[in-house]
C-alpha cells in the first residue's frame, strides 16, 4: 500500500520544496501523511467545497496548488468556515499537501504548462528564484517564448480567450501597437514583475492581478499585457493529475487519482 510519504518524496524529487519562495508555506498543510493513500484528488484550491467534494468521494489525500495555510490559525473557532474546514480534513483523515512556488518555477511545471497552452516555442525563465531576472536554463518563474506567428493585439486577446477558455480577459493596450510574437507569461498573481517581461524583450505579457496604477506604468512602457486571471493556473489540476499518474506507472503505486469537479473560480464577468 502505497503512503503518502511515499507520493511526497517521489514528487519532491520532480519539484524540491527549496524551489519555492521564501514566503511561501509549500509542502504538508494537514493530516497525516504516514497513512495509506487509496484514492488521490487534485486541485486548484481547497475550500469548504472542495473538502466536502473530496469527503463525498472517499479521497484521502488532496493534492493543491494553493496553499491552505498561509498564516497560522489564531483560534480554532469551528463557527469560521476556515476552521471547520481543517476540522472537517482531519475528522475524515484527510491529509493535505501543496506544492505552490515550487510548482511555478519546476521545469515541467505550472509555467510550462501554461506556455505549452500558449504554443511558445524557445522558451526560458522569466525570473529565477528570489525574483530576479532568468538566465539560460530549465528553472524558474514564468516563462518568455515565441509564437509561432505574429498576431495583432486583438487577434492576440482572441487568443488568450480561446486557448483557456476565459469568459473574459482584461487587456491593457499600448498607445502605439506592434506585432506580438515574443510573449511572456507567469500564472497567477505576476503584475509586479513585468519588468522583466520588457527587459527580456516580450512584445506581450500574460499574468492575472494587475493592479490599476502598475497597469498604467505597463501601459507606458509600450507592453501589452492580458490579465487573464488568477484562475488560469487551474490547468495544474489536469497537470497534476497526468504528472502523478506517470509516478504511478513508474512506482507501481495502486491508488486512485481523480481530478476535483468544483470551479472555484470567485468571479463571474458581467457584460453590459
Amino acid at each position: 500500500m502505497t503512503t503518502g510519504n511515499e507520493i511526497i518524496a517521489r514528487f519532491e524529487r520532480f519539484c524540491p520544496q527549496s524551489l519555492a519562495e521564501s514566503w511561501d508555506h509549500v509542502g504538508l498543510q494537514v493530516g497525516n501523511p504516514d497513512q495509506p493513500v487509496h484514492k488521490l484528488m487534485t486541485t486548484l484550491d481547497v475550500r469548504p467545497e472542495v473538502v466536502q467534494e473530496a469527503i463525498d468521494r472517499h479521497v484521502d489525500f488532496i493534492f493543491a496548488h494553493h496553499p491552505i495555510m498561509f498564516h497560522p490559525a489564531k483560534d480554532l473557532d469551528t463557527r469560521n468556515p476556515q476552521n471547520q474546514m481543517y476540522a472537517d480534513l482531519l475528522s475524515h483523515h484527510i491529509t493535505v499537501y501543496a506544492a505552490h512556488t515550487n510548482l511555478d518555477a519546476a521545469s515541467g511545471g505550472m509555467n510550462d504548462w501554461l506556455a505549452e497552452k500558449l504554443g511558445l516555442s524557445d522558451t526560458r525563465p522569466l525570473l529565477n528564484r528570489g525574483e530576479t531576472l532568468g538566465e539560460d536554463g530549465s528553472q524558474g518563474m514564468g516563462r518568455v517564448g515565441m509564437l509561432k506567428q505574429a498576431m495583432s493585439y486583438d487577434e492576440f486577446a482572441q487568443y488568450c480567450l480561446k486557448v483557456f477558455n476565459l469568459q473574459g480577459l482584461r487587456l491593457i493596450k499600448p498607445l502605439t501597437e506592434h506585432p506580438v510574437q515574443r510573449v511572456a507569461i507567469l500564472g497567477g498573481s505576476g503584475g509586479q514583475f513585468w519588468p522583466a517581461a520588457v527587459h527580456l524583450g516580450a512584445d506581450a505579457y500574460v499574468t492575472g492581478d494587475v493592479s490599476y496604477h502598475v497597469a498604467h506604468d505597463m501601459k507606458a512602457n509600450n507592453l501589452l499585457v492580458a490579465d487573464v486571471g488568477h484562475h488560469v493556473e487551474a490547468i495544474s489540476i489536469k497537470g497534476l493529475a497526468d504528472l502523478l499518474t506517470r509516478f504511478m506507472k513508474e512506482d507501481a503505486w495502486d491508488f486512485e487519482i481523480v481530478q476535483t469537479q468544483i470551479n472555484t473560480d470567485t468571479y463571474q464577468y458581467i457584460v453590459k
